[in-house]
């Protein structure tokens, strides 16, 4: 699965990596895919609910040592 865009929010505190999620995948065409890499803890309870409720489709959620990275289809 290779994504279309990538948002690094590495060093970006909670809750800007959710923020800056949001205000970015409406940009994205039906069926886009946004990679985000964050290293903020608490974005794993964030990004995924928030995406999903904004109604776009989380392909996957993985954590390698402090970074999470997150894939999200619109």
């Amino acid at each position: 699965m290779i994504p279309d865009y990538r948002l690094d929010l590495q060093g970006e505190p909670c809750p800007y990596p959710a923020i800056i999620t949001l205000q970015e995948l409406p940009k994205l065409y039906d069926g886009e895919i946004l990679e985000v890499l964050s290293d903020c803890p608490q974005s794993i309870n964030n990004i995924p609910i928030d995406a999903k409720n904004h109604g776009y489709k989380v392909l996957k959620v993985e954590q390698q040592g402090t970074t999470i990275r997150y894939l999200i289809q619109k």
